[in-house]
């Protein structure tokens, strides 16, 4: 048995209770048989976004100077860059592995801990790559799609990586309550402010959000998976 077959069984297996009573209801998307609920859970999202996430985000955006948001983007995409060296590394994309790995060391120590990306300064350039991602090159289904309390639109299987990788969280593993909460909260004020224009965007172009942000995600997070595995086969 190859080592992708095993890969291949162990994850599935994984995933079976996940796949199980997902038949899908008929006129409905296969793909969403959970719709109902989705469309509730993206209503309570919207609510939370509306009330205090995205005003945050926007005085966040307003009043931090480019420089220091610049630097604070840095800092998480460096913590980012240690979850990708891994997963590139479980995908077996070794010149990847290599320059994340690179770009972890370089940024950290002659970045000031990631603050400042030298790496890409050295034409060393990020290569994301998640836990869901690794799932899905070695074979394993999307399943349904999902709709998580705050974090948004993923499938079951991006959820069982989600779940894997905030067991190696470095912000989550921090012992210091304090510093530990200020730096999640710092992330997650970060990330809303780069999505504004894109928020911003969606809700002037589409009739309805609901099935247009299931669409573009499926079809993202396929073609990232599509692509890894066309360049294995050149």
């Amino acid at each position: 048995m190859t080592a992708r077959t095993w890969m291949r069984r162990l994850c599935a297996a994984v995933l079976a209770v996940g796949l199980i009573g997902c038949a899908s209801v008929p006129g409905q998307d296969p793909r969403d048989p959970f719709e109902k609920t989705n469309r509730q859970v993206e209503a309570f999202n919207d609510a939370v976004d509306a009330a205090l996430l995205k005003p945050v985000a926007t005085v966040y955006r307003d009043v931090t100077p480019d420089p220091l948001r610049t630097a604070i983007g840095n800092f998480f995409g460096n913590l980012g860059d240690v979850w990708s060296t891994l997963n590139t590394a479980f995908q077996l994309r070794a010149e990847d592995t290599v320059v994340n790995l690179l770009r972890v060391g370089l940024n950290t120590l002659w970045g000031f801990g990631g603050l400042v990306d030298v790496a890409s300064e050295m034409n060393l350039y990020r290569n994301p790559a998640d836990f869901g991602q690794t799932l899905g090159y070695w074979g394993v289904p999307p399943g349904p799609y999902l709709v998580l309390p705050i974090l948004g639109p993923s499938t079951v299987r991006d959820t069982l990586g989600r779940s894997i990788e905030a067991r190696g969280d470095i912000v989550q593993g921090i012992d210091h309550v304090p510093s530990r909460n200020t730096l999640l909260g710092l992330r997650v004020v970060e990330t809303r402010a780069n999505l504004l224009r894109a928020s911003a965007v969606l809700d002037e172009a589409a009739l309805d959000k609901y099935s247009f942000t299931r669409e573009v995600f499926l079809k993202r997070r396929q073609s990232v998976i599509d692509a890894q595995r066309n360049r294995d086969e050149e």
